[in-house]
């Protein structure tokens, strides 16, 4: 147990006060075990993993963290001849899952290289990036509820996964003690140089860094590397010489609106359809691909040709339609720019990512909520929509 432990320490962002009380647990025994205990002493509590989707404000907590630093990754072969199942303590790292995982020729997580973080806190906000999200390969969890004597197993359905968010996040009490996954074993599958190909490439961006085609197999290895390197361009793979990783990954969710929001936002902004008849395709940030571009225009034209059939303006526009638009862009176009910072503060923007908020080095946890509460006014005052903060808040609120 240590006492006032400073969260700064702990956390990506590098902000962040005490906590009244902190115990860590290194095996799943402990962990149950202490969760129990902090939970019958009563009070305030805060699970800690990884530290990378977490701002705690400067007053720090008053209660109990429970840090949770099990290790241990059992394996087993999946029901399927071609699949493999992992069972992985909360405490694992995930890009060294990812890595364990790569090594191995088993395919479904490569492109979530790279990504900081614990195993646990995966499933708290579906984590996703490059086109695979968590949900693809997401089994179960042994979740231990806040009124519960041992952990349960959930199922993926049950924690009701969406686009970064599930049950856990949304308000469920408890701690995930162990994620159970199912990969694809692509071991047999191989290229003519002898790597085990992943799934196929889902993502424009990637396929462009990988000098292929949508839907095109490569090697897990070089997907994985190739995901890196964007990442790392992007300032979002952790190094502690670079303030840009200082921060907590993409600040802002993308905003999901319905149609008719969406076309209240000029063209040339990303956007693609949550609904699966619809074009499936992201429109990237930079070097627009032409297919991506033309399906919404041609959808944006017949939209508007059921308009001009019409007696009122938005004839046509179907509201149960939902649009995911791109945070960065909105914050682009806002007038916010790569390294801005509000005057006399220590926190800034990213100078390679507008969707990340960053500690320059003696940053405040209130100077960052600043810089986002101006971001995010910026984006309401030019666009009308408001951005929705993606780390979980501690003591702090936007």
């Amino acid at each position: 147990m240590t006492e006032a432990a400073p969260l700064a320490e702990l956390t990506t962002l590098r902000v962040g006060g005490p906590a009244a009380r902190m115990v860590t647990a290194t095996t799943e025994d402990e962990l149950v075990a202490l969760a129990r205990e902090t939970w019958e002493a009563g009070g305030p509590w805060l699970a800690l993993g990884g530290g990378s989707n977490l701002l705690v404000g400067d007053e720090g907590v008053p209660g109990t963290v429970i840090r949770i630093a099990t290790t241990g990754i059992a394996t087993r072969a999946g029901d399927d001849p071609h699949t493999v199942r992992l069972r992985v303590q909360a405490g694992e790292r995930w890009d060294d899952l990812v890595a364990y995982a790569v090594s191995r020729g088993w395919s479904g997580i490569e492109a979530l290289s790279g990504i900081p973080g614990s195993v646990g806190a995966a499933p708290v906000q579906n984590i996703g990036a490059y086109g695979q999200e968590l949900d693809a390969v997401l089994v179960a969890i042994d979740f231990l509820a806040e009124d519960a004597d041992a952990p349960r197993r959930m199922t993926a359905d049950e924690l009701e996964l969406a686009y970064r968010t599930s049950v856990l996040k949304q308000g469920l009490r408890g701690i995930v003690v162990a994620v159970e996954l199912e990969l694809h074993d692509t071991s047999p599958e191989r290229d003519v140089l002898g790597g085990a190909l992943g799934r196929p490439i889902a993502y424009p961006q990637l396929a462009n860094a990988l000098g292929v085609q949508l839907g095109d197999r490569v090697p897990v290895e070089q997907a994985r590397a190739a995901v890196l390197a964007l990442r790392a361009s992007k300032g979002m793979v952790l190094d502690p010489d670079d303030p840009d990783t200082w921060s907590a990954g993409s600040f802002f969710t993308n905003p999901i609106v319905s149609e008719h929001v969406a076309r209240t936002i000029p063209s040339d902004a990303p956007r693609w359809y949550v609904e699966p008849e619809a074009p499936p395709e992201v429109v990237p940030l930079t070097a627009l691909d032409a297919s991506p571009l033309e399906q919404f225009l041609a959808h944006q034209a017949e939209a508007e040709a059921s308009d001009a059939a019409s007696e009122t303006e938005t004839a046509g526009v179907d509201d149960d339609v939902h649009v995911k638009l791109s945070a960065a862009w909105l914050i682009e176009h806002s007038g916010i720019h790569r390294g801005f910072a509000l005057p006399g503060s220590r926190a800034a923007v990213s100078s390679k990512h507008t969707l990340a908020l960053t500690n320059r080095g003696g940053a405040s946890a209130e100077q960052l909520v600043q810089l986002a509460r101006f971001v995010r006014s910026r984006v309401q005052s030019e666009f009308g929509i408001v951005l929705e903060p993606e780390p979980v808040l501690v003591g702090t609120e936007l």
